[in-house]
């Protein structure tokens, strides 16, 4: 390991492969870290979508960061243990940890009752995404402990946690997620480590524009102006993990864009997305008192 590479900050992304969580794994890259990049696509995507953990590793290091690509089932706890192992056996520490691995059938886009949903719905929404984001966090807490004060853990969530969204999963799983970190945020106070759940806005993924193209989308939830790129928020969380006052944020959900403004962050285009706050209101959660 090179010189360079030891003194970079250190960084999870579950849910990698593809999408918004390649986007952050990339764009914390650009940012200087060393992105672990994981996900069950290895040698080959595992489903419609292009796109591996390996391929994402790649991007993270013309980026300029070092990617560093893990397959992982996040369904398997062993496996899950096993990355954190590798983390500390490589690194020694973890500064950052983005819970973003989460499954999403692409018929579940479309809004139906939950009777007529497949039972598998819950693996999908709630056990690759909110149980895996508490496992995860459950195994990376002591390794964040361990290497100190400032880091963060990060659970990717949206509106659906306040209003209903595609399926009654989808909407709990979400709910879920925010309330992980207003605990999380409690529990670890005392180690000065922050946890927060962001919002995105409608991202740009190759899955959303393709389902836009199709007008599967809500037109009005689809307005451009509400649409960002799948980088925006990892820039996003680059800029949160360096602030001064990060653990003034601990506990928090937040809106992705509100946050981009507060930190002068913007999107690829030089522009920044609206807010979805008029659409969805207030999220639920405000950060823990200090």
């Amino acid at each position: 390991m090179s010189e360079t590479n030891a003194a970079r900050p250190v960084a999870v992304v579950t849910g990698a492969s593809r999408g918004l969580g390649r986007g952050i794994a990339i764009s914390l890259g650009a940012a200087g870290y060393t992105v672990y990049c994981t996900g069950r696509s290895g040698s080959r995507p595992t489903g419609t979508w292009s796109g591996t953990v390996h391929d994402t590793a790649r991007a993270v290091d013309e980026a300029g960061g070092e990617g560093v690509a893990i397959v992982c089932d996040h369904l398997d706890d062993k496996q899950t243990a096993g990355l954190f192992e590798q983390v500390k056996a490589d690194r020694g520490r973890l500064d950052v940890l983005v819970n973003n691995a989460f499954g999403m059938p692409d018929w579940s886009v479309k809004d139906s009752p939950f009777w007529e949903r497949p039972l598998s719905l819950w693996t999908d929404m709630i056990d690759i995404g909110l149980r895996s984001s508490y496992a995860a966090s459950t195994l990376a807490a002591p390794l964040m402990i361990a290497s100190g004060p400032g880091g963060l853990i990060v659970n990717t969530s949206g509106p659906g946690a306040r209003v209903f969204r595609h399926s009654l999963p989808y909407g709990v799983g979400k709910a879920g997620q925010d309330k992980l970190a207003f605990d999380m945020a409690h529990d670890l106070a005392g180690h000065s480590i922050a946890a927060v759940s962001i919002w995105p806005g409608l991202i740009g993924t190759e899955r959303t524009l393709s389902h836009l193209g199709r007008g599967e989308v809500d037109s009005i939830k689809g307005l451009k102006d509400y649409m960002e790129s799948e980088f925006f928020c990892g820039r996003v969380i680059a800029a949160l993990h360096a602030a001064p006052d990060l653990m003034s944020f601990s506990g928090g959900t937040f809106y992705a864009t509100e946050l981009a403004e507060r930190f002068g962050v913007e999107d690829v285009d030089g522009g920044r997305p609206l807010s979805r706050r008029p659409l969805y209101g207030a999220p639920l959660y405000q950060p823990i008192k200090p």
